[in-house]
């Protein structure tokens, strides 16, 4: 068969395809592609070949540029690197970047939460001895679990000052939560840590993490650090039980003790109080009396002074009937006589009282008849003058 025969270029078993006819083909199908009309004159098979890879480089070239854009999160930051090395960041919305191989981009998520956990995996149960033991300041052995939270702040130092990023900055972190428990829980004795200083030693740990990471400069920040449990270690665990449940006992008392104090002080300081000034308003009222009595001595002196017997006898006959008032039984010593008149003033003012219906003159003469002894009576003036024995001042009357 020679070249100029017609059924050249047709498949068939006894040769190959031709290839003008497939390259025309394929810029037929290309032209239909990209949308060209098509003209009744077949283009020229060299011509055609040369149309059909410029189209589909103006494809590549079209999809390769397309391929440098994406779209930034609000929640995230975009760092793009050129040739490797950082050369800007981007924010939120639809960004473009020069493709590959020349520049990418690595999106950083800036409110994702990241947690680690420092002596314990997953669950407590999980404990991992190595991490969690630490010596207080008293020498007692104590097992402290802590999870750490923390974000990211500056996309940047968090990529570039890490070998691996995340990796690195989890281990970094963990390492420096470490060395801050414990530091801290070195510093405190175990009941501190036990009981009331959870709380102190989480916020004490958190400021110490984040001193540490930024002298690394992560670009991150610490949000949370949990004291999830705190215990002695199993061996001694029975015996620090056996302490909290005495301290608590000891609190109990004092409590109570308080609760009395504060019942009965306040009790003691307002009977102290009361009896303070019961003492003083007697002083006062002793000083008071004191001072009148004085006054009226020395007006009484004066008096006496000018007329002693008058006030002699003035002063005998006022202690008398003050005397008398206060007593119903007066005894009189008679002069001369070894017998006493016996004077029975109660039943003198009784049997004189309006309500025996006696005239007073009448029923005082015979109640005292019956009253007197069979002693003869001495006359008044003797009986008189005996009871009046010595004033005051004791001179004779």
């Amino acid at each position: 068969m020679s070249q100029h025969d017609p059924k050249w270029g047709r498949r068939g078993n006894d040769g190959p395809p031709d290839l003008d006819e497939l390259f025309r083909k394929l810029n037929q199908k290309l032209a239909r592609l990209l949308g060209a009309k098509p003209s009744g004159k077949a283009p020229e098979p060299r011509m055609a070949f040369k149309g059909g890879i410029g189209a589909a480089l103006g494809v590549v070239v079209a999809l390769w540029l397309a391929s440098g854009f994406y779209v930034v999160d609000a929640r995230e930051e975009g760092v793009v690197l050129r040739l490797g090395s950082y050369h800007h960041t981007t924010q939120a919305g639809l960004q473009w970047h020069l493709p590959y191989p020349f520049e990418k981009v690595e999106i950083v998520n800036l409110t994702e939460v990241r947690s680690i956990e420092v002596g314990y995996r997953s669950s407590a149960k999980n404990r991992v001895p190595e991490e969690s033991l630490m010596l207080t300041e008293d020498q007692n052995i104590i097992d402290v679990q802590l999870s750490v939270q923390y974000d990211v702040q500056d996309a940047k130092a968090f990529l570039f000052n890490n070998a691996a990023a995340d990796r690195d900055a989890k281990d970094i972190v963990k390492q420096a939560a470490e060395t801050a428990i414990r530091e801290i829980v070195g510093r405190n004795k175990v009941d501190f840590v036990l009981n009331e200083g959870r709380a102190q030693i989480a916020a004490e740990s958190q400021r110490l993490i984040q001193s540490a990471v930024d002298r690394y400069a992560l670009g991150v920040r610490i949000a949370k650090v949990n004291i999830n449990d705190v215990q002695p270690p199993e061996q001694v665990q029975a015996a620090f039980e056996d302490a909290v449940k005495a301290g608590q006992d000891k609190d109990k008392l004092r409590n109570e003790g308080l609760a009395y104090a504060n019942d009965v002080v306040p009790k003691a300081q307002g009977l102290a109080a009361r009896l303070t000034e019961e003492a003083e308003a007697y002083k006062q009222r002793a000083v008071s009396r004191a001072e009148g009595d004085a006054a009226r001595f020395k007006q009484v002196l004066s008096e006496y002074n000018k007329a002693p017997k008058v006030m002699r006898d003035r002063l005998y006959f006022d202690m008398m009937q003050q005397i008398m008032t206060s007593s119903s039984k007066v005894l009189v010593d008679q002069k001369g006589g070894n017998n006493l008149l016996y004077l029975p003033l109660d039943k003198l003012i009784q049997s004189t009282s309006p309500g025996n219906g006696l005239p007073a003159s009448t029923a005082a003469p015979s109640h005292a008849e019956s009253a007197l002894p069979s002693s003869p009576a001495s006359p008044p003036r003797e009986g008189r003058d005996v009871t009046r024995g010595r004033d005051m001042f004791g001179a004779e009357r």
